[in-house]
């Protein structure tokens, strides 16, 4: 799809933004579906275009949607297995996983005598990204209808209408299929409700994570049960986190000493540090998209850069969404068990009353809502670095240019040379932000890598059958 097309769209969305956060409006602000025929002239689909450009347009509305990042890791999973089962059928490589997958059944015998899959896709891609983003503003929304029907005009012209018609009827059958079997998982549909529930009280303990006021009432207490896809938290590890101490002698001080000071220096020395904690921060919504959803974001620009195409695309995605959704649900069983505080906390009270995190200027509370160990963002980052250590090797020369432009916080793109160091970046840059110790981040890169090499032997090939 030609970028300049796709960008207008996006350049509609920027302005509806910008013109919401000025005004107090409910209504939607303008329609970015005006002038749809100027915006969808010269759509040509190459390869993955369609894969990539849906991909971009859901990275842009999941800055607003609520939830993250479980029920966001979750909706990713959902997407890419519509995505991925809608094209299967017409994969030479590729098998459908609908057997593997318990209450899911994908009947081939809806297809009909011939299907155009990029049409399919793009129907099935419109009406999953609608159901699984939650409460994105209306006048952000109405850009989904913008590209489908932008591809539909330009795919359609030498398309029999029966053709037309069977691929979308294909694709809203899947899509159909996808949404009722995530409804079949009553614990998720519950819980992203009620995120913070009022009936659950953290138990109290030496060292525990509390909460100290309304926006910071624990989020997704009870995610652990929520379903997994490839591995559930009872298959996976944990290393205890180090023993809660008070004393300035102890391996706990010192680790919370490291965090006061790499927090502090960053923000004094206003250098790579902070710029570190700030590009992968991914905290706030409304400001950056989730920590699973820029996993996402950086999967669609190496598929640019390595050149996939659809099947592999699809089949990474796939991957990608199930490996994120069973990190977060492995990750927060783990957080709510060792119940491990944040570090503003025991800084407040043993080190300096006043410390305030680099994360603080960026949001009205200081902390994520949840308990510290291991950390949720290092775990999404070495569950989708296996991936791309599996799909291209460790050794690359990646750019990620997730924020670039952005002007609110440090998001000028960095480069990495390995997948594992950028893994790592991602982790510990949790420190110099001051919101996790060092053990939290490498607990979470340790888990994320198992949960990725479950992921890994997952087969999606013909091969066996």
């Amino acid at each position: 799809m030609k970028k300049t097309t796709i960008k207008l769209i996006y350049l509609f969305i920027g302005l509806a933004i910008f013109l919401q956060a000025c005004t107090d409006q409910e209504d939607p602000i303008i329609d970015i579906g005006q002038d749809v025929e100027e915006l969808n002239q010269d759509i040509t689909l190459v390869g993955n275009d369609i894969v990539h450009e849906w991909t971009e347009l859901m990275l842009q509305l999941e800055r607003y949607s609520q939830g993250r990042p479980n029920a966001m890791a979750r909706a990713l999973a959902y997407i890419y297995l519509a995505a991925y089962e809608t094209a299967v059928p017409g994969m030479e490589n590729y098998r459908s996983i609908d057997g593997k997958l318990r209450g899911l059944h994908i009947d081939n015998d809806e297809i009909r005598e011939e299907i155009n899959w990029e049409l399919a896709l793009n129907t099935t891609f419109a009406r999953v990204i609608d159901h699984f983003l939650i409460n994105v503003p209306e006048n952000l929304t109405s850009a989904i209808n913008v590209l489908k029907t932008g591809i539909i005009d330009n795919l359609s012209a030498d398309l029999s209408q029966q053709v037309i018609d069977d691929s979308q009827a294909w694709g809203d059958y899947v899509a159909d299929q996808v949404i009722a079997y995530s409804q079949t998982d009553t614990e998720a549909e519950t819980q992203i409700l009620e995120p913070q529930p009022l009936s659950y009280e953290p138990p109290a303990g030496e060292g525990f994570w509390t909460y100290s006021a309304d926006p910071e009432r624990a989020l997704f207490p009870y995610w652990e049960s929520v379903r997994t896809f490839v591995i559930s938290p009872k298959k996976t590890t944990a290393v205890d986190p180090i023993a809660y101490s008070e004393d300035p002698e102890s391996e706990y001080f010192a680790q919370m000493m490291e965090v006061y000071n790499a927090n502090n220096s960053a923000r004094d020395e206003d250098g790579e540090q902070l710029w570190i904690a700030e590009f992968w921060s991914d905290d706030v919504e409304g400001l950056m998209i989730s920590p699973p959803a820029r996993q996402v974001s950086i999967a669609n620009q190496l598929i640019e850069q390595y050149d996939l195409g659809l099947e592999e695309s699809l089949a990474l995605f796939l991957k990608l969404g199930f490996a994120l959704n069973d990190a977060a649900v492995s990750a927060w069983k783990y957080k709510y068990e060792y119940m491990v505080m944040r570090p503003n906390v025991y800084i407040h009270e043993f080190i300096d009353p006043e410390y305030q995190t680099n994360l603080f200027r960026l949001v009205f509370w200081p902390n994520p809502s949840f308990p510290g160990y291991p950390s949720g963002h290092s775990t999404f980052a070495s569950a989708a670095a296996g991936l791309f250590i599996d799909a291209f090797g460790d050794v690359t020369s990646f750019t990620d240019h997730t924020h670039e432009g952005r002007t609110e916080f440090r998001g000028e793109p960095r480069t990495f040379s390995t997948f594992s160091e950028m893994a790592e970046e991602n982790a510990f840059s949790r420190v110099p932000l001051g919101v996790h110790m060092s053990m939290d981040c490498a607990e979470g890169l340790r888990l994320g890598y198992e949960i990725s090499d479950a992921v890994n032997n997952l087969d999606l090939t013909s091969k066996n059958y």
